[in-house]
């Protein structure tokens, strides 16, 4: 009897843990500041819901407190509902300079019931041009849905709700440069974008809709923090990590790649690998290899 209640005691206090780090994991006001928009930005329910608006004299957007090398980042957003043509929501990590390395998530806005469009990107050492576009088979304004990075050092994985709908592998041996030395801090902001957003400019932005709104909550970082140039994780190897540091070797699963290839087969409406108009001097190299 005595070690039941031991045991019992033992899974109610991990319990009780757990809830404690998922509630710290998404406040936002411990992980994240609003940098811009004159209040248009703003943290609500003690800090387990961001809102970021989109009026005529401004947009608005935030930054994470920390910067990441590698990690398992997800947050969940709702989109601005309704006709949000010309606007974008963009969710992103990047660094600093010249030279900077970044891992876009960009949400194009649409009119209604027109879908949104899911742009992605991957820049590493200041170069860009590696997007894919595509359609989501949900509703991204109708709920809270789960846009996830995975970054470690041999790929990105870009996920929504779990299911894998990019994979950008670290394809050095080839010259494609991959980002792996800059550490990264997490951005999101709301913004006008109507010179190109909606078909390409021809749909502009309907003020008389104004505020538009975009909503976050349940921010999670399963990463390695930088800060004063060392990393919160002692190795890029899990090996001498806990279970919860996987994410340092992960790559996908068979049945991951399958989720993939549906995505990719059924929802991709741009893929610059296949965009040879664009690139008349061959496509670029990491493209013959995916």
């Amino acid at each position: 009897m005595g070690s039941t209640s031991s045991f019992n005691f033992t899974l109610l206090m991990s319990l009780v843990i757990g809830c404690l780090m998922a509630a710290s994991a998404s406040n936002f006001y411990q992980d994240f500041d609003i940098t811009w928009g004159d209040g248009r930005g703003k943290i609500d329910n003690n800090g387990e819901v961001l809102s970021l608006s989109l009026d005529k004299a401004s947009g608005s957007g935030f930054q994470s407190k920390n910067e990441y090398l590698f990690g398992k980042i997800d947050m969940q957003l709702k989109l601005v509902p309704g006709n949000s043509a010309g606007t974008v929501t963009a969710y992103y990590l990047s660094s600093k300079g010249s030279t900077w390395d970044e891992i876009d998530f960009e949400f194009l806005g649409n009119l209604s019931g027109d879908p949104y469009i899911l742009h992605t990107n991957v820049f590493s050492q200041g170069k860009g041009n590696r997007e894919q576009q595509f359609y989501l088979w949900f509703d991204p304004t109708a709920d809270f849905h789960t846009y996830s990075i995975l970054w470690n050092s041999q790929r990105i994985i870009f996920s929504a709700d779990g299911t894998p709908i990019r994979e950008f592998k670290n394809m050095e041996s080839l010259g494609v440069p991959f980002p792996k030395n800059q550490p990264m801090r997490i951005y999101s902001s709301l913004w006008n974008a109507d010179d190109w957003a909606t078909r390409g400019g021809l749909v502009k932005t309907d003020w008389t809709q104004a505020p538009f709104t975009a909503s976050y909550r349940n921010f999670n970082a399963n990463a390695c923090v930088w800060s004063n140039g060392a990393s919160s994780c002692k190795s890029n190897s899990p090996s001498s990590s806990s279970t919860n540091n996987a994410w340092l070797s992960q790559e996908l699963d068979s049945t991951s790649q399958q989720r993939l290839q549906w995505v990719q087969k059924n929802y991709m409406i741009y893929n610059y690998c296949t965009d040879a108009k664009r690139f008349p001097q061959g496509l670029p190299p990491e493209c013959n290899m995916s």
